[in-house]
């Protein structure tokens, strides 16, 4: 009988799966991270190769380490980065280049111009969201424009587009053979095509980024009536498991955290750090900088909406500490390096690696310490990176 379900979490540094039994607990999980790719200034891309490869290895790795096989997984749910943006061949199941995440910043341009015509408006009121290199849509125009073939290769049916949700869900029902081409609404939500009150993709969100229809994915429920699609038996699981929930990782949270009630919200702590509130079946536009978005929807029963306050820096702040900077060897050390000052000696960090998200939307800012004198050591420097997100 099968007694489990497996959740895999495709996030922004690393992927996991995890395994619960019926009573909801924990039985075993597996982590592995992927390598972030800094091609130039403001510019973040992953592999989607490695991203599914790793995927595989941690659904794999998990099962063997809890004993426990196809026949033993009642169904397996995915959420995932949101925004980061995949396109790939139908036939072949390559993708044309890289992933282009959710933090890029190379469609600066592209979100200014939307901005000054007016579009940026239509995009507030049928979208949510705010003409941002944030969202999806102008990194898809980006991709369409500047890698060879990919095009026409759109506008032929050859090339499909996806957040990371769609890239696994295709790949583990099949890939080229038979792969299901599917997002649900939380993800298209987050992509500035979808209309929030039809939930179907919109034309007129479409010419902004001349994006061809064709290549876009079904939108559905986050859980609907029958699953997504199963498993390829040739896969990672070895046997056919129903792919049955999707949603994004911060409306994932929303429903782990219980936050299914109007005015419940929570705040989630990751590579960044987004602060969603319920709003129940209403819309609400915010004037102050805040995002409209799905927050779920199950089944046939209707859209449940949120507002969003998102940052863009946290954890990846003191990932640059270790990796860019070298001071600290985990994530630990930094608060114990902290931990050696009484205070941040005056200075003061301000972590727009990606420019500043809510309720700024500054895609130009940058960067900056402030205040540095010859007192100062690295413990201050990451007593004021743990402050930054604060701040924040």
């Amino acid at each position: 009988m099968a007694d489990f379900v497996a959740s895999i979490y495709q996030g922004t540094t690393s992927t996991r799966c995890m395994i619960f039994d019926h009573d909801g607990t924990e039985v075993g999980r597996y982590q592995r991270e992927h390598e972030q790719i800094l091609p130039g200034a403001g510019w973040v891309e992953h592999d989607p190769v490695e991203i599914w490869e790793r995927t595989s290895s941690v659904l794999m790795s998990v099962l063997n380490r809890t004993n426990l096989g196809a026949e033993d997984i009642a169904a397996l749910g995915v959420t995932n980065q949101r925004e980061t943006t995949v396109v790939w061949n139908r036939r072949t199941g390559r993708p044309y280049y890289n992933a282009i995440v959710w933090q890029d910043t190379r469609t600066d341009r592209i979100a200014k111009a939307l901005d000054r015509d007016g579009r940026g408006d239509v995009i507030r009121r049928k979208a949510g969201l705010l003409p941002a290199t944030y969202f999806s849509g102008g990194k898809l125009q980006w991709i369409l424009d500047n890698v060879d073939g990919v095009r026409e290769a759109a506008e032929h049916g050859d090339a499909l587009f996806g957040t990371c949700d769609t890239w696994l869900l295709w790949n583990l029902t099949g890939g080229p053979r038979g792969g299901v081409h599917v997002t649900d609404v939380t993800n298209a939500s987050r992509t500035m095509l979808m209309d929030l009150e039809t939930l179907d993709w919109d034309d007129e969100l479409l010419s902004f980024f001349s994006v061809p229809r064709k290549m876009l994915p079904t939108i559905a429920p986050s859980s609907p009536q029958q699953p997504y699609g199963v498993t390829a038996e040739n896969g990672p699981i070895d046997g056919e498991v129903p792919i049955t929930g999707i949603l994004g990782d911060q409306h994932a949270a929303m429903v782990g955290q219980v936050c299914l009630a109007t005015g419940e919200a929570k705040n989630t702590y990751g590579t960044g750090n987004f602060l969603l509130l319920n709003t129940g079946e209403k819309i609400v536009r915010s004037r102050n900088g805040l995002l409209t978005t799905v927050c779920y929807q199950f089944g046939d029963a209707k859209p449940v909406y949120a507002l969003e306050g998102s940052i863009a820096v946290t954890g990846s702040a003191v990932q640059w500490l270790r990796d860019q900077l070298g001071i600290i060897s985990g994530a630990a050390q930094s608060e114990a390096l902290a931990r050696q000052v009484d205070d941040n000696g005056g200075v003061y960090f301000v972590p727009a690696f990606s420019g500043l998200f809510a309720p700024y939307w500054r895609s130009d800012a940058r960067g900056a310490i402030v205040g540095l004198s010859r007192y100062n050591t690295n413990a201050h420097l990451a007593r004021a990176t743990l402050e930054s997100i604060c701040y924040q």
